[in-house]
Formats: structure tokens, C-alpha cells, sequence
């Protein structure tokens, strides 16, 4: 984690969470009687007034009402006679950037949400935008494992508790998702458990649960999960217990989601320079020359994000990398896809790594202090 800046990726409006701005769909016929009933009962503090078409004419507010009286109208006036019929909307799939930009650039709490058509599809609130909405997806992360590339370094202390910048990574990550909304952590322990159980507990220091998986073997990145008595409802998150990184844990949820799949990976690009010229042959014939060819590919992140049917594959007590089960999955014809992130990652395998975590964390926390 480096500077775990806020830049901010597709949200969820109202619409995504809940239905309550379909509470403030006022009919162009209503009274003003009937607009302040309306905002009376949404607590939203706009009415989206529709036409009998259905698309969205303008808002209206308790401002606006206010105007109106002083203007001469009366509670039995209709609402046509105040209504705003130019307000500012947006389409869907703005990022969270864009939607407090224009809000704030514009003084206001409420943003309308319609299609090509004019349709109300959502609706942003300034409230939801600047605080994280609870998400129901559990956080897994795999910190059994023992480190054995930072001895001796790991040898009293299990690799997810080494400190960076002044807190373990494994509290780093909790609070990167936290930030995010996330509430609810499953670990997986084995070499040296009992301290990371003795320094996270249940969670409650930060506010969050978290329930714990005691492997009694090393069962793999995939394997710890068949532990999990639990049956969850919604996609959940799987990280390594050793990658910083700012991704937005809640965005590559999103994305699972869109994409209907069972199983996502996050992956990297990743680019390696051949030193040498290469000769591509047929046969003894040369068919061309690259010079220093670049060869790029994805590199697995190590976070992902599992539907709850992918837990069917898994067998309880049994060894199971992740990309084991990502083959599994595609040999049954689930849908397993790619994540393709760009923010910063480091994965702490080595000392130089973490040092390099070091140094990257340190300088962030200078920055924003």
C-alpha cells in the first residue's frame, strides 16, 4: 500500500444499494401539498418530478417550494409551477471522482441518474459518496503461510505481522478494506497462528468481525477455504496475507458481478525485454529477426473474488491452489475471468521487498501528514 489514494472507480448510486430514491418519484399532476409529503417521506430532499411519459421532466426541492409560496402559489398549486427543469444529471457508470466534482463544483446534495431516454435510473447522494457504504462480502485472507524467503525475519513472527511504515501488513489490509466498507474478515493460520490470532482477536479494535480458519497442514491458497463452515450469499474476497496494494477491493467485486463469473482473478501486466536478438525459424529457413523483443503477459496478483457455487468444488480438509480451482471451475463451464489492475502492488516475498514496502509506505505517510 502505498499512498492508497482515492482514485476513485465505479460506484454504487442509490439505486445499486437500495430502492429509496424511487421514493422521490413525484408525478408532474401533484400538488405542492402532496411534493411536501413526498420529501417528507424519502428523507432524500428531492422529488424527481416525471412526466406522464415517464422520463424525468426536473427536481424539485424544498427550496423550490419555498419560492413558489413567496411567488403567491398555494399548497393546491401544482407542482409544474416550481418545478426545476434544468437540472444537472449524469449517466450511469460515473466514477465517484466525477459525481463529488460536479456535485461540489455545484453546490448540491443530489445527483439524478437517467439513460439515453431520460429515464431515472439512480440517483448519487452526497452522504453515501463521502462515506463508505457497509458491503456484505467477507474478506479471506490467506495468512498461514511461513515465510521461509524472510528468515530470519519470520522466524519468531509470522510474514503477515512484520511491521511496514509502523503496523503489521495484515492490519494494512484490513484497513484498506475497511475503508471500503468491508466489516466482516475470515484469516486462515497456521505457522505461528496464535499470534496473529492474539493481535487481531476478534476484530473488535477496528471495528470489524473476524472469524478465523486453523489449518493443521498447509492446504494452499484454495484448499484453507474448504475449512469455512459458512455458506455465503455474496461473492467474496480472497487476498494473500503479503500484498499491499492499492487496489479498490469493492470495484473488483463490481466487476465480478458484471461479468457474470465464478471466479475472478486479478492479474498484472507484466513485461520482460529479451536481451538478445531472436531469429524466428522454419526449419533451417530464417523467417525474420526481432531485436530485443518485449514479451508481455499477466502475472497472477494474488486477490480474487469466488462466487459462493464455487465453494462446491473444494473438498473439505484437502490441498487446492487457487489456480487449481480456476481450472476446475473452466473444465465444469463456469465463467472464470481476469481482473486486470494497474494500481500499485508489491508482493512481500523477499526482504528487499520489504524494504522496499518500507520506504514507499514511510514516504506516503509524510506526504499526507
Amino acid at each position: 500500500m502505498f499512498q492508497f489514494h482515492v482514485d476513485e472507480t465505479m460506484i454504487n448510486y442509490a439505486s445499486a444499494t437500495d430502492d429509496r430514491w424511487r421514493q422521490a418519484l413525484l408525478s408532474i399532476d401533484s400538488t405542492l401539498e402532496q411534493a411536501i409529503r413526498n420529501l417528507d417521506q424519502s428523507t432524500l430532499k428531492i422529488a424527481l418530478v416525471m412526466t406522464r411519459e415517464e422520463m424525468l421532466l426536473g427536481t424539485l426541492t424544498d427550496g423550490d417550494i419555498r419560492r413558489g409560496l413567496l411567488r403567491g402559489c398555494d399548497l393546491q398549486s401544482l407542482v409544474d409551477s416550481v418545478v426545476n427543469r434544468n437540472p444537472i444529471v449524469v449517466p450511469p457508470g460515473l466514477t465517484r471522482d466525477t459525481a463529488l466534482r460536479i456535485m461540489q463544483a455545484n453546490g448540491i446534495q443530489q445527483l439524478p441518474v437517467v439513460d439515453e431516454e431520460r429515464h431515472v435510473v439512480g440517483l448519487h447522494l452526497f452522504d453515501q459518496l463521502v462515506l463508505p457504504t457497509q458491503r456484505p462480502n467477507t474478506m479471506v485472507i490467506m495468512a498461514g503461510g511461513k515465510g521461509t524467503r524472510l528468515m530470519p525475519l519470520t522466524e519468531n513472527c509470522p510474514k503477515p505481522l512484520l511491521p511496514v511504515a509502523g503496523k503489521p501488513m495484515l492490519e494494512h489490509i484490513i484497513d484498506r478494506a475497511k475503508s471500503e466498507g468491508f466489516q466482516h474478515f475470515v484469516i486462515a493460520v497456521h505457522y505461528l497462528g496464535h499470534m496473529i490470532e492474539d493481535y487481531c482477536s476478534d476484530g473488535s479494535r477496528w471495528q470489524v468481525q473476524i472469524e478465523y480458519l486453523r489449518e493443521k497442514i498447509p492446504l494452499g491458497t484454495a484448499g484453507a477455504i474448504s475449512l469455512w463452515d459458512a455458506h455465503p450469499k455474496a461473492p467474496f474476497l480472497v487476498t494473500n496475507g503479503d500484498v499491499l496494494t492499492d487496489i479498490r477491493y469493492g470495484e473488483m467485486i463490481d466487476f465480478h458481478r458484471q461479468h457474470a463469473a465464478t471466479a475472478t482473478m486479478a492479474v498484472r501486466s507484466h513485461e520482460w525485454q529479451n536481451p538478445f536478438g531472436v531469429v524466428n525459424t522454419k526449419g533451417v529457413d530464417i523467417i525474420s529477426f526481432e531485436e530485443k523483443p518485449v514479451v508481455r503477459s499477466h502475472v497472477n496478483a494474488g486477490i480474487y473474488v469466488l462466487s459462493p457455487a464455487a465453494l462446491d468444488d473444494l473438498v473439505p480438509g484437502e490441498y487446492c491452489d487457487m489456480p487449481f480451482l480456476f481450472s476446475r471451475l473452466q473444465e465444469r463451464g463456469d465463467r472464470t475471468i481476469v481482473y486486470p489492475m494497474h494500481e500499485p502492488w508489491l508482493d512481500v516475498g523477499r526482504e528487499a521487498d520489504l524494504q522496499k514496502a518500507q520506504s514507499k509506505l514511510s514516504a506516503a505517510t509524510q506526504q499526507m501528514s
